[in-house]
């Protein structure tokens, strides 16, 4: 019985996670052929009115766009099961070599973003929900309420501006250095990147740690725990926020989520050369195979991270596992 509950859920998954990538294939793929321009135009500019129609048809064969739609995606989406996701003529080397590179960068800002977010959010929103209704609870909102009102772009071109033109800072202007080669170059170029992010991702987090502080300190253990003299720092930290965190796990993993595909424009402002930043390029070439494998590729990520957050509830909460 144990064992077909177990299959049925583990069917119920694949299939759920089988037809969102494939609903994202479908979107992406409609979506980018119902931008004007394609690639010839996107390679040629205004060049790509003076060509013959001999000329134009080669092209339209060399890229693949005289065949029929329905060809075209089953052709891709076929290509992407075997590996193969199209190959970039703007960069000259294959999506796959792309994402390798891109993809790694893209994580390791999302991480650094996480943790930064975490730093600030979990704390504040525990010393919000510590006293309510307090100057420290209005301190706390003010934050949380600029951290979700303030676009990154703005926030990451006013630091940008600020360090470089008074204090004369400015890594990110000397190139991009990888981790494995310059570690500690990598992690100042990164650095301001993941502040811009972690900030606007430490307010929901805040708003979350701080909903679920107030709701968990009501309960009939944090009152017996207090009876017993339970010191308050050993009972906010051991007691309310280790049964706080499934709510804390659940909103990181939908930041991390978003992270992955959503720092397209911190990525460009400072030049990191991540996966949000590949498909930008992608588009404005009109690089249909870059910017349908890419999102794929970050669907497919997207998905691996709500995997790993639901085995994280297992980890944290007893009642998961039980059930």
């Amino acid at each position: 019985m144990i064992q077909r509950i177990l299959h049925h859920r583990a069917l119920r998954r694949g299939s759920q996670i089988f037809f969102t990538l494939f609903g994202v294939a479908v979107f992406v793929f409609v979506m980018l052929r119902a931008i004007p321009g394609n690639q010839i135009t996107a390679g040629l500019g205004t060049e790509a009115a003076a060509l013959t129609p001999l000329q134009r048809a080669a092209l339209e064969r060399y890229y693949g766009l005289d065949q029929p739609l329905l060809t075209q995606f089953f052709s891709w989406l076929g290509n992407v099961f075997t590996g193969n996701l199209g190959f970039s003529s703007r960069a000259h080397q294959s999506v796959l070599d792309m994402t390798a590179h891109s993809l790694p960068i893209t994580i390791e800002l999302a991480v650094l973003s996480i943790a930064l977010g975490l730093l600030i959010g979990v704390p504040l929103g525990m010393l919000s929900a510590s006293r309510p209704e307090s100057a420290r609870d209005a301190l706390g909102q003010v934050v949380g309420l600029a951290g979700l009102s303030i676009p990154a772009f703005l926030l990451a071109t006013a630091l940008l501006s600020v360090l470089a033109q008074v204090w004369h800072y400015n890594p990110n202007g000397q190139g991009f250095a990888p981790l494995q080669q310059d570690p500690l170059l990598n992690l100042q170029q990164m650095m301001l990147p993941a502040f811009v992010l972690g900030f606007g991702i430490a307010a929901p987090i805040m708003r979350t740690t701080r909903t679920a502080v107030l709701d968990i300190r009501l309960q009939d253990f944090v009152r017996t725990a207090r009876a017993k003299g339970v010191p308050i720092r050993r009972l906010y930290v051991h007691h309310i926020l280790g049964n706080a965190l499934v709510p804390i796990v659940t909103m990181t993993g939908l930041q991390f989520g978003y992270l992955l595909g959503g720092a397209v424009v911190v990525e460009q402002i400072f030049s990191i050369p991540g996966i949000g930043r590949q498909v930008l390029l992608g588009i404005q070439q009109k690089e249909y195979a870059v910017v349908q494998s890419t999102v794929l590729v970050i669907a497919v990520a997207f998905v691996l991270v709500n995997l790993l957050t639901d085995a994280a509830y297992r980890l944290i909460d007893p009642r998961v596992r039980a059930e």
